[in-house]
């Protein structure tokens, strides 16, 4: 359980979700975020969607074997990191967790950049590049609060806003009051 978010007073973080199609620069854009946030002393955490099964662990190595052997959940940690795993298949393979169910797990963190989860109710950020030839996700995607595209241009709804997708770091002041408030 996440004690920070058990407590009625506790701070949540903020969270800005990225929304864009494959190939729209939501991973280029989560790292530059991160860099940014990180530089202005923020403690921040992701949390990324993937479309098909995935593992972390290496072959050969004890963690590993743990799991093979049936442990349900794992916990190596060293001086520098922690690294929890948990063996939780849905009952339907092709359920999809929430956000929701993964945000509590977050612990301590001023932001959360999500990357994925575009169906999630969250606040996000649509990152659109005209050149894919793939309509907008604003309207079709809730709570799609401001867009980012190369050079700043577009020609999406009034009183939304747009960033420039290239100088992300500038507008991280406005990016953060309009997530903060959502």
């Amino acid at each position: 359980m996440n004690e920070v978010a058990d407590q009625p007073n506790a701070i949540q973080p903020v969270v800005i979700g990225l929304a864009g199609w494959s190939g729209s620069g939501k991973t280029t854009l989560a790292l530059k975020l991160i860099a940014a946030l990180k530089a202005r002393g923020l403690r921040v955490a992701t949390i990324k969607h993937a479309h098909h099964g995935f593992d972390v662990d290496v072959p050969g190595k004890d963690s590993y074997a743990h799991r093979q052997a049936g442990a349900d959940e794992v916990v190596v940690a060293s001086s520098q990191r922690i690294a929890h795993m948990i063996e939780a298949p849905l009952p339907d393979p092709n359920q999809r967790r929430s956000l929701e169910e993964l945000l509590p797990r977050v612990s301590g963190a001023d932001a959360v950049v999500v990357e994925g989860f575009k169906a999630g109710t969250h606040p996000k950020l649509e990152i659109f590049r005209p050149e894919l030839q793939r309509p907008r996700l604003l309207g079709e995607v809730p709570n799609i609060l401001a867009v980012a595209t190369p050079g700043g241009l577009s020609d999406g709804p009034a009183g939304i806003p747009v960033f420039d997708l290239d100088a992300i770091q500038a507008s991280l002041d406005a990016l953060l009051a309009l997530f903060r408030d959502a």
